[in-house]
């Protein structure tokens, strides 16, 4: 056994690390100040919170004004949630306020840290938005902090998939919205389709604070933000679906080792081709029956349903694999979704068309200042630096952390380690002793759960079916003789209280009762069924036991047949042998542990790469997006676009000036041109789309993908204003203008009647995955080949 050690000061020589001395130094003066401020009613500290407030564009707090901020949100958040905040959480606060992303351990009080950082913001007249990684944490945090801000005189609001645009108005013109980086950035989108600026809900952030920063901005980056819209019925095949599902691998087709592509073999093609009445699938003449069956081998072959999705109601829904849930209105691009529908035989949903995207680093581009928190962002801290600019402060914990992480238990094969797993689970649950379980994804949840329930070994499961009751399983996940078995701890939120939560009635003897009763059994015993992508994760789920100096423990499995280590380190099973007749299947040579290892850093080297990738080519396509908003907001906030179809189309302009209103007309020319700028954009989009898709064949010919996805999108972009003014003379010349204004629809212009998101992970039919593994393994080799030498 390994104990944790309490210091933190070996991270601080990181070049992406601040020195937090400087605030410390401050904390003195705040408690003093403090004694002064807790004499002040609640109006009277309403009102010195509000001799703080000023203009937006004045500078930060200097250290008088910090010191007051602090002591007075001290007080505040005493009266409010009967917290004293920690010195520690006013430092997390000050560093946030200098623009920096904070690493506080789980337990130590971000939510609070963080908010008294917004208010600080709010104060100096900024717009304030606190991000999170979803729904539940937003709706929650904001209502908890509630208190809080009303006593400082800050006005806070939030955002959830269920507002209505009236209420998402009101959160964003609040001091404080909080939202889900989902949901912001959907608005985001939405209010860039808006036709009247009363459409819109959002306003031009200043600030933003992002909550499990890690999370948010570098594992959500790789996804960008996708709206859609609807076009017309969706189309499946089920004919391909049926004759799929016949297929065998290795014999009609292949995967490669990643599990990321799926091909026919000659075989399998001659087979699929004689199914469908002798077609030649290679032919020009059937080319969308190749994307067809494509589509259908990768729904069939590659994604698994209970892993990449779940069926519910009759409608498939995606799981977001970096947290476990299900991604609410995300769906993939049309004929792979259509494709999963016709393999789980369900009626296809409506397709459409992209309207516009944006990536997580496009919309953390939007604020002036950009800060954050997590637990683990020391880990992170270069990738914050390069993608970001960011700089990471390291806040040491209020009280030490007593956890205790035994080394990983490696075994031969899955099903020797699950049933290691059960043993030991099975043993500590005998002592009353809460235990959670990290599993990755819901199949290997509902397996675990089952070989417990075999095992008399009662367990609660959270996974991505029934993630509406998170809140309440994990805040109980610490109480006595609890079994708690979850998919991606990562990001839940939620403390784990020792003894449970806090009992309604308030008897707080009866809570310190149970809380020394699970810590006299050695705490919250966390237990990981495999290793994550990345290590990060790993100390996430780790860091769910010992919190605030409770007792803890830890225990990491894993086995040499892992999805990890069969894809990153295929070698690894040749010459491993168990050495330990008492625990089957056990291995504790350090060669197998090397490949475990191994097989972890070369993920994390996909992901980084992967990541990189995505940047690339989004940076470009950002760029032209902030160059056409620009022209758009134009559109709708002047007379712009009259002005323009009025030197354009002279003689319609004045017929139709003698017969209308000069305002209706105006508005007239407005939405055409607006009608075809969007629809010019989403054009663009789907054109750059085709060109990524197919880059990588660029590669074949020596060129940079890269480089040639630029020559290729610049010059297509800067058609774009021609190609809008044209478009818009033409409908402006023919379409029917009266009293009443201009009806698109009758013109046959519509607009989507609903919207929905795509989730776009590594496009399927796009080989940057491969490339990007391809790059970290030949990078492996030759680090390999220079120690050899």
């Amino acid at each position: 056994m390994r104990r944790v050690k309490a210091g933190f000061s070996r991270f601080l020589d990181r070049p992406a690390t601040v020195d937090i001395s400087r605030y410390e130094g401050l904390l003195t003066s705040i408690e003093w100040r403090e004694k002064k401020v807790s004499d002040l009613s609640d109006e009277e500290l309403t009102e010195a919170a509000g001799k703080l407030r000023r203009d937006g564009d004045a500078a930060g707090f200097d250290e008088k004004e910090l010191v007051e901020l602090c002591a007075i949100a001290r007080e505040a958040a005493k009266r409010a949630l009967d917290e004293r905040p920690y010195d520690v959480q006013l430092l997390g606060a000050m560093e946030l306020l200098a623009g920096h992303v904070v690493q506080m351990a789980t337990g130590e009080g971000k939510t609070l840290a963080g908010a008294i950082a917004a208010a600080g913001y709010a104060l100096q007249g900024k717009a304030v938005h606190v991000m999170s990684v979803n729904d539940y944490l937003a709706q929650r945090d904001a209502g908890w902090m509630g208190p809080v801000y009303e006593l400082l005189g800050v006005s806070v609001g939030w955002v959830s998939q269920t507002s209505s645009q009236d209420e998402r108005r009101a959160a964003y013109a609040a001091d404080v919205t909080y939202g889900s980086v989902s949901e912001i950035g959907f608005d985001v989108l939405r209010d860039r389709l808006a036709t009247s600026v009363d459409d819109m809900v959002g306003r031009e952030p200043d600030v933003v604070i992002v909550d499990e920063a890690d999370s948010v901005l570098i594992d959500e980056a790789k996804v960008p933000l996708v709206l859609a819209g609807s076009s017309d019925e969706g189309q499946s095949d089920p004919e391909v679906a049926k004759i799929v599902r016949t297929l065998k691998p290795g014999q009609h087709y292949e995967k490669d080792e990643d599990g990321r592509n799926a091909w026919l073999t000659g075989r399998g093609a001659k087979v699929v081709e004689k199914s469908l009445g002798g077609v030649d699938l290679y032919s020009g003449e059937h080319s969308d029956r190749l994307a067809a069956v494509n589509a259908a081998l990768h729904a069939h072959a590659l994604l698994e349903r209970d892993v990449d999705y779940i069926v519910r109601d009759g409608k498939v829904h995606l799981i977001n694999s970096s947290r476990g849930r299900i991604a609410l209105r995300q769906r993939w691009p049309d004929g792979l979704q259509a494709a999963v529908e016709a393999k789980e035989r369900l009626r296809p949903t409506e397709s459409g068309e992209v309207l516009d995207s944006i990536s997580v680093q496009g919309l953390i581009g939007r604020y002036k200042t950009v800060c954050g928190m997590t637990g683990t962002a020391v880990a992170v801290s270069e990738q914050l630096r390069e993608f970001y600019e960011l700089r990471v402060a390291v806040i040491p914990p209020n009280t030490p952390c007593v956890r205790e992480d035994e080394d990983d238990r490696l075994y031969d094969t899955v099903e020797n380690k699950e049933a290691a797993i059960v043993r030991e689970i099975a043993a500590v649950h005998k002592t009353g002793r809460p235990i959670l379980i990290g599993t990755r994804d819901v199949a290997e949840s509902e397996r675990l759960a089952k070989l417990l329930d075999e095992a008399d070994v009662p367990c609660v499961v959270l996974n991505a079916k029934n993630d509406a009751q998170e809140a309440a399983i994990v805040a109980e996940a610490g109480a006595y003789d609890a079994v708690t078995v979850s998919t991606q701890m990562a990001g839940r939120g939620t403390d784990i209280r020792l003894g449970g939560k806090k009992r309604d009635d308030g008897d707080k003897d009866r809570d310190a009762e149970e809380h020394d009763k699970v810590a006299d059994l050695g705490g919250l015993l966390v237990i990981g069924t495999g290793r994550y992508p990345s290590s990060r994760l790993d100390d996430q789920l780790r860091g769910r036991s010992g919190r605030q100096g409770d007792p803890g423990g830890s225990i990491m499995f894993a086995s040499l047949g892992d999805d990890q280590v069969i894809q990153y380190a295929p070698d690894a099973t040749a010459g491993a042998e168990p050495d330990d007749d008492e625990d089957e299947g056990r291995l504790a040579d350090p060669t197998s542990k090397r490949f475990v290892d191994h097989a972890q850093k070369v993920a994390e080297g996909v992901q980084l790469e992967i990541h990189r990738n995505t940047w690339r080519y989004t940076r470009l396509i950002e760029h032209q997006r902030r160059a056409l908003l620009e022209h758009r907001d134009e559109l709708l906030t002047t007379d712009l676009a009259a002005t323009e179809l009025a030197a354009l189309c002279a003689e319609r302009w004045e017929e139709l000036s003698d017969e209308l209103d000069e305002k209706v007309l105006e508005e007239a020319a407005r939405q055409i041109m607006l009608y075809h700028l969007d629809q010019r954009w989403t054009e663009h989009l789907a054109f750059l789309a085709d060109v990524r898709e197919t880059i990588h064949l660029r590669a074949l010919a020596k060129e940079t993908p890269i480089d040639e996805f630029h020559r290729t999108a610049i010059p297509e972009f800067r058609k774009m204003p021609d190609e809008i003014s044209e478009r818009a003379v033409e409908t402006f010349s023919e379409i029917e203008i009266g009293p009443d204004g201009v009806d698109l629809a009758e013109g046959g212009l519509r607009r989507p009647s609903s919207t929905w998101t795509y989730m776009v992970h590594d496009n399927p039919f796009d080989t940057d995955a491969e490339q990007a593994l391809q790059r970290v393994r030949a990078m492996i080799k030759k680090v390999k080949g220079a120690s050899r030498r």
